[in-house]
């Protein structure tokens, strides 16, 4: 990494395989294999895990993760989700309605997204959607939240006996992947992060 200078702001297409995080004792592709000099004290604003995809935010200012995860106002994220077999509109008025899911000490959460659709050419919101396992029945959503628990997404779709295949993060609030292409990072500067963060 390079030495610290300037807060500094940057976008990542994290690839599928890849965990979020510079250090780990496990053998993993961490984010430091990828071939980008981050300065010295950059990390990963939220996770994303190690099997999922998509847009993930990196930062050297240490303020950030506290006014996307503990703002009074509600950030909300995007993904878009391929699922095994096909999804009708019963099921996905479920998803809509909110998902029973069970959280720690056995307590019953309601997840319910901010909405969930159908969609029918993915490649339009992501180009790089192209997927072996496409030529198995399955269907692409795309779900919006304003709170991403560990695993939530894959959990509300398997509790309507849908398996998650894909999860691709497209949206932090206005900070959209646009075409970033996998394992690619982009720098913005700090007046457009926060511009599109929503944040003052």
């Amino acid at each position: 990494m390079n030495s610290a200078g300037n807060k500094r702001y940057f976008l990542l297409n994290k690839p599928t395989g890849m965990v979020s995080q510079f250090v780990s004792s496990h053998p993993v592709t961490l984010l430091g294999d990828l071939d980008f000099d981050f300065p010295e004290g950059t990390h990963a604003i939220g996770r994303l895990d190690r099997d999922s995809e998509g847009l993930l935010l990196l930062t050297t200012d240490k303020s950030v993760t506290r006014k996307v995860f503990l703002s009074v106002r509600p950030h909300t994220r995007s993904y878009l989700v391929m699922v095994q077999n096909t999804v009708t509109a019963q099921t996905l008025k479920k998803i809509n309605d909110g998902i029973p899911l069970t959280i720690k000490n056995g307590e019953t959460y309601i997840a319910k997204p901010v909405s969930a659709e159908l969609i029918n050419e993915p490649e339009k919101l992501y180009p790089y959607t192209t997927d072996p396992r496409e030529a198995y029945p399955h269907s692409w959503l795309l779900i919006t939240l304003t709170e991403g628990k560990f695993r939530q997404v894959r959990k509300m779709v398997l509790a309507v006996k849908h398996r998650c295949i894909r999860l691709i993060r497209l949206r932090i609030s206005n900070i959209e992947l646009g075409s970033i292409r996998p394992g690619e990072v982009k720098e913005i500067p700090e007046k457009l992060f926060y511009a599109l963060l929503e944040e003052g």
